[in-house]
């Protein structure tokens, strides 16, 4: 019978660790459904939006906090790396929610014609939200 606890220190390490799985989901989906096109045609110079979607995405599904923490989450290097993106300020992704809250309508029409060719919903006059 144990009497007495053994617990070990706990010695802090650079270590970072994040959700392979919830990225590679995203960005499964992300090509599955074609939204490199409906996303792609909105932002066209600088850092490629489908990248910083994908990682914004990929937070959001995990963390889900503010876009600053959103700007340090994915401005670490290991997830840089994944995601083929260069460093970026935060400016840069609120630029890209802007340029997304400009063109929504067209882009939720899109996203709605993609998901209606893939699963073959039933059209009727239901508004998606």
């Amino acid at each position: 019978m144990q009497a007495k606890l053994r617990t070990y220190d706990i010695i802090p390490n650079k270590n970072i660790c994040f959700p392979i799985g919830t990225i590679l989901a995203v960005n499964q989906l992300y090509d599955i459904l074609d939204f490199s096109t409906v996303f792609g045609k909105h932002k066209k110079n600088g850092i490629d939006i489908n990248d910083l979607l994908k990682a914004l995405v990929s937070y959001k599904l995990t963390d889900n906090f503010s876009i600053s923490k959103a700007h340090q989450w994915i401005n670490r290097d290991e997830v840089l790396d994944i995601f083929n993106l260069p460093e970026f300020s935060e400016r840069t992704l609120y630029r890209v929610l802007e340029t997304l809250g400009n063109n929504r309508e067209t882009i939720i029409s899109d996203i709605q014609d993609r998901l209606f060719t893939r699963y073959d919903f039933e059209h009727t006059n239901i508004n998606m939200d």
